[in-house]
């Protein structure tokens, strides 16, 4: 499973609201909702975020393990 955990604590470093980051990216509350949710953004919003913030994809998201469902 994706998660942008790492977001949530880049932007809390940054001092940087999600309202904020909406604005710089140019992008929906849709697709900050969909963020919020751990739900799948395209690659082109990750780039953004990312030359947005300054930062690695891996201050944006990143990779859990799911349990084995067997």
């Amino acid at each position: 499973m994706i998660t942008f955990a790492p977001l949530a604590a880049t932007l809390h470093r940054k001092q940087i609201s999600k309202t904020e980051l909406q604005k710089g990216i140019k992008t929906s509350s849709a697709t900050i909702a969909k963020i919020s949710k751990d739900e799948y953004v395209s690659m082109k919003i990750l780039d953004d975020i990312c030359n947005y913030l300054g930062c690695e994809i891996t201050e944006v998201i990143s990779h859990v393990k799911e349990k084995d469902s067997h």
